[in-house]
This record gives structure tokens, C-alpha cells and sequence, in this order.
């Protein structure tokens, strides 16, 4: 029997759990650094990668390097961005800038908005007027593509929107800042290169509230939208029920910028691994090499000693990613959280959730939830943990041509890669234990209360958020529970409230003697820790970026304040507004309860 990983019964919110303190830690010392000025910003710029991997051979030193084309070697490409036209702030995260010792007021002052709106023309030394994109490899669910490249070769797919303009060591810790939206660059494959600023406010508040849900993220610094320049979208029409967007919209256009110790992806070391196993060209091993060394020094360095062999740190990089991801799979469901398109190009190589495009939280549940249109059932709900091992297997496979010529090391990373699927499983056990106030996941105990709990929250159609938030409050009976049930009305409600109460009883008893040293009282506690009360609903999110098209941002701001204590017992008033059922009309509606990847 496993027992329960601590990362599961601690409160999320304040304290991350151990995939998340790897990934992204600040040291304990500098904590009085305060950062008032883009100079003071300055004086902490590091740029690892531009200092130690190889630029684009082909490619314009000035960063001039904006037009599609297919990009042959190196790690990444110089590119300037192209700032919005007359940007105007819409919100930061105070949250974020309070953990890095940046003063709130910065993010409106002109240097810094400058900057983070597109403009580098300015920046005071020694931080770089250019930014830099890079490529990666597409796999859809383990299996390898190229089609969609325009080039057919596969050498034209990477950041076709996005460009990294800032590494720093704030406290102690890496951080890469990078623009979403920030124009063209060699891998846009036609397209303009901008984010509009709906899928902007998405991605924003998204990464906060995945941050204060205690899941493993990328983070949200600033959001700067443009009060002149629009592009044109596919998008639906007021009230529609199409699956796909049935007319054109201009919107305005943003841009958000990311943070994250890297942005090296599953996708990107396949693309190193792919030209290496083919020998595309002389340097093909060599920057493969590089890159996988680089990824461990930002990524896994407080875990992978720097005095071992390259094929020891291989195969060590391979077991260390293996649990991270397993354990960010597992915070996704008990959230949750769908990531939609769980390509290996949107998988984080330092395990974490990475590019929030066609994502959404499950309300009604239904194991193959899945938001985006073209996402299918291999990218639903539940269907996560498996899409997770194909990405695992795509980034195992990358590694193969490093250990070539040592089949010991390669038996290792053959046998990392294929208990990838009872690790998972074991993290499941766990999370699904956390979440119904359980030490342990004892399969003799708990199988069929568990196969039972499942069939009646299909049955029954609750939310499930919600049903797990009410019965963190071990209720006496199933009335709270029905706070979650979004139909109960049917002839069969009698038979299903008997079902109900039936399962109740057994669970209280399963819990009370599961944790006999325990009162109902700490037992709720903990399963409130890790059930919370406030999700991000689509349909809370579309009213926000309505408004902001508009110029008013107050409901952006309103929902950064609640979706940011996802775990607190909030006001009354909070809890009328946002701890409720989804209402009958957006059920099926385009762009509320699915939607297309057009951003």
C-alpha cells in the first residue's frame, strides 16, 4: 500500500507541493530585495541561453527575422518584437510581483510597460534590444508529424507568437520572461503573430489561479492591450451552438507576458533528438547534447549532480521528469483542470503546465470533458494521464541518441519509460485519496466504493467542483451534496438519493476508521486543502473579456483578486456569484463551453 504524498495534504494555495518547489524555488536569501525601477530590473539580467546555446546560423544578427521560413540548425532564432500599437495597461499579477520584489506601481510606469508591450528600443543596459524564438518538433499523442509544417519538413514549426525578452536571478532563482503575442517571427507559417486580447485575459487568469490552486505553472506578470490595433479572428456569433466559430471578429490585440525558469519543451528536444537520430547535419549530436545539458542546469540542477557522466545525467533527467510529470498530471484532475491540446509541443519540459490555449475546467463532470473542438477524446479529462506517457515516451525517445553507445544506460531509460504508466497510477491513487480525506488508497477497501462514487456522479450529474467542496464538509446526510447535482428532478431521483445516502454511510465509516486518531473536524480540513471552492468557469471568464474590449477591466481584476483563493471560505456575496452551478444557457454555447484554438 502507498501512502499518501504530503504534496496532496497541504494547503495549495500557500504552500507548493514538491513538484512545484523543484521547479520553481526562491532562494531564502535577497528576500528584502525590492525592485522599484526597470534598472533595478536590469542590474539582475543573466541570459543563459543566448550565452550558451548556438543562435540560428541563417539568421539576421539585428533580429530582423520575422519572415516565415524554415530554420535548419541552432537552438533559436533572433527576433525584435513588434510592440502594440498605444498599449494600455489592463492588470499584473500583485501576487507574483510581490514574490519577486517588484514594486506594484512599476508595472504602469512608461519603461516598463514600454517593454512589456513590445518595445526593446529603450531598455537600459545590460539587458538586450533583441529577444530571441525557438523551434521545436510537433508529436500528436506519441506519434510524430510534419505535415503541418508549410515546409513539410517539419522545419517551420516553434514560437510563431512568442518571443522571450528577459532572463533575470531574482532571489536566488532563474526567471525567463517571455511575450505572447509579440508579432511574427520565422515560424509564424503566415500568420501575423499577435494574440488577441480574449485568449490573453484566458491565459492570465489562468496561470494565476493554476498557481494558487497549488498546481505546477507557468506565471503571469502583465497584461497590456491596445487601445488602436485589431486582427481579424474566426469567432461565434451571439448565441451560437455551432462547434465551430461561424463568423469573423476584429479584436483587439495584446500581449501577456509568461515567466518560467525555461521554456524548453518535450517538443523542442525532439526536435534535437529527431535531426541527431537522422544526422541532418554536422552539428546534429552536438546541439542535441547541448541542449539537454542546458535543460538540467535550468531546470533540474538542485537535483542532478554536475560531476556526473552525460549518460548518468540522462537517465536521471528521464526519472526526475517522469515524477514531476506524473504528479503535475495528477494536480490537473484533482482540480479539474483539461489541458485540450496536450501535444508534446505544450508539454514543459520542467513539469509544468505550459501554453493555456483550449483549456477548461470540468463543471458537469464527464471523463472526456474536453473543451477545444479539435482536441478529441485522446486529450480529455481523463484520458490526461495516458496523453501524458505518449509525451513521456516522445521525450525518452529524444534521449536515445545520446546513450547510443552504452546499452546499460539505454536498458535504464527503456525501463523509466515503461513504468511510466504504473507511477502515474500510483499518483492517481493518491490524488483521488487526498481528495475523499483518505491516508491511503487500499484497493481491497476502496475499489468498489470508488467504482460506485463514479457511476453515480455520471449518473446523477454533478459538478465537480462543487461535490467534492460539500462533501469536504462531511455532511450528515446527502442534502449538501445536492448542491452539486445539476438534475435530480427524473423519475429515478428516489432510487439515485437512496444510492447517495447508501454511499454516504459507507464512506464516513471508511474515513472514520481509515483515520481513527483523526475528528471529522481535522478530516475536513484537509480535504478542503486540496478540494477548492473557486475554479475558473468559462462562463466567468467570457463576461471579463467582454468588458475589457471595452476598456473596463475591473471584472479582470475582480476575478484575479477571487480566483486567487481558490481555497478560502470567501464572502457571501463572492459565494452567490462564483460557487454555483453552471446555468442552462451556456451549456452548448460556442465559445463558452467549447471553443475553437483560434487566438
Amino acid at each position: 500500500m502507498q501512502t499518501l504524498d504530503p504534496s496532496y495534504n497541504q494547503q495549495p494555495s500557500n504552500n507548493q507541493n514538491p513538484a512545484t518547489e523543484v521547479a520553481f524555488s526562491s532562494a531564502a536569501s535577497d528576500e528584502s530585495l525590492n525592485i522599484e525601477t526597470l534598472n533595478d530590473l536590469a542590474s539582475l539580467a543573466d541570459y543563459s541561453l543566448l550565452n550558451t546555446l548556438d543562435a540560428d546560423p541563417d539568421a539576421k544578427t539585428d533580429g530582423v527575422n520575422q519572415s516565415p521560413r524554415q530554420v535548419f540548425s541552432g537552438h533559436y532564432v533572433p527576433v525584435t518584437p513588434m510592440q502594440i500599437e498605444n498599449p494600455e495597461y489592463v492588470t499584473h499579477s500583485k501576487t507574483f510581483f510581490r514574490e519577486l520584489g517588484f514594486a506594484d506601481n512599476m508595472a504602469q510606469s512608461a519603461d516598463f510597460k514600454s517593454m512589456f508591450s513590445g518595445d526593446l528600443s529603450n531598455l537600459p543596459h545590460p539587458m538586450r534590444k533583441i529577444g530571441w524564438s525557438t523551434g521545436y518538433a510537433l508529436s500528436i499523442y506519441g506519434n510524430e508529424y510534419t505535415q503541418q509544417c508549410p515546409f513539410k519538413t517539419g522545419n517551420g514549426y516553434g514560437d510563431g507568437r512568442a518571443a522571450s525578452v528577459l532572463e533575470a536571478v531574482i532571489k536566488g532563482q532563474r526567471w525567463e520572461m517571455q511575450l505572447k503575442g509579440s508579432g511574427r517571427t520565422p515560424y509564424s507559417r503566415g500568420a501575423d503573430g499577435r494574440a488577441v486580447l480574449r485568449s490573453s485575459v484566458r491565459e492570465f487568469l489562468a496561470q494565476e489561479q493554476m498557481h494558487a490552486l497549488g498546481v505546477p505553472t507557468s506565471r503571469s506578470l502583465s497584461l497590456y492591450a491596445s487601445k488602436t490595433e485589431t486582427v481579424k479572428r474566426p469567432w461565434y456569433s451571439e448565441g451560437s451552438r455551432q462547434k465551430d466559430p461561424d463568423i469573423m471578429v476584429s479584436d483587439a490585440v495584446a500581449i501577456s507576458t509568461r515567466v518560467a525558469p525555461s521554456y524548453i519543451r518535450v517538443g523542442q528536444l525532439e526536435l534535437f533528438g529527431r535531426r541527431a537520430r537522422g544526422n541532418e547535419h554536422p552539428q546534429a549530436m552536438a546541439e542535441l547534447e547541448k541542449i539537454v545539458l542546458h535543460l538540467i542546469d535550468r531546470e533540474y540542477a538542485d537535483v542532478i549532480d554536475p560531476q556526473l557522466t552525460l549518460d548518468d545525467k540522462v537517465v536521471l533527467l528521464a526519472r526526475e521528469f517522469r515524477c514531476r510529470l506524473t504528479t503535475l498530471i495528477a494536480n490537473w484532475i484533482r482540480v479539474g483542470y483539461c489541458q485540450g491540446n496536450f501535444n508534446s509541443d505544450n508539454c514543459a519540459a520542467g513539469g509544468f503546465t505550459l501554453d493555456y490555449g483550449p483549456y477548461g475546467f470540468c463543471e458537469l463532470f464527464d471523463p472526456r470533458f474536453q473543451p477545444w473542438t479539435g482536441g478529441g477524446e485522446h486529450y480529455s479529462f481523463l484520458n490526461q494521464p495516458v496523453a501524458a506517457e505518449k509525451n513521456f515516451g516522445s521525450f525518452c525517445s529524444a534521449l536515445k541518441p545520446l546513450l547510443a553507445s552504452n546499452p546499460e544506460a539505454l536498458q535504464q531509460l527503456n525501463d523509466i519509460d515503461d513504468g511510466f504508466a504504473l507511477e502515474m497510477h500510483t499518483e492517481m491513487e493518491k490524488m483521488w485519496a487526498a481528495k475523499l480525506g483518505l491516508s491511503t488508497f487500499d484497493p481491497a477497501l476502496f475499489r468498489e466504493l470508488f467504482k460506485e462514487l463514479f457511476t453515480l456522479m455520471m449518473q446523477t450529474s454533478v459538478d465537480y467542483t462543487i461535490f467534492f467542496r460539500e462533501l469536504s464538509g462531511i455532511p450528515d446526510n446527502i442534502d449538501p451534496l445536492k448542491k452539486s447535482f445539476y438534475s435530480n428532478s427524473n423519475s429515478s431521483a428516489k432510487e439515485l438519493d437512496e444510492r447517495w445516502s447508501a454511499w454516504l454511510t459507507k464512506w464516513k465509516t471508511l474515513i472514520n476508521g481509515d483515520s481513527s486518531s483523526q475528528s471529522n473536524e481535522e478530516i475536513s480540513r484537509q480535504m478542503k486543502r486540496v478540494n477548492p471552492k473557486y475554479i475558473l468557469r468559462e462562463w466567468f471568464v467570457v463576461p471579463a473579456y467582454k468588458n475589457a474590449a471595452i476598456g473596463n477591466y475591473d471584472l479582470i481584476r475582480e476575478l484575479q483578486d477571487i480566483m486567487t483563493q481558490p481555497y478560502a471560505e470567501q464572502s457571501k456575496e463572492i459565494e452567490e456569484k462564483y460557487y454555483r452551478l453552471k446555468p442552462p444557457q451556456f451549456f452548448e454555447a460556442g465559445g463558452t463551453s467549447h471553443y475553437s484554438c483560434s487566438s
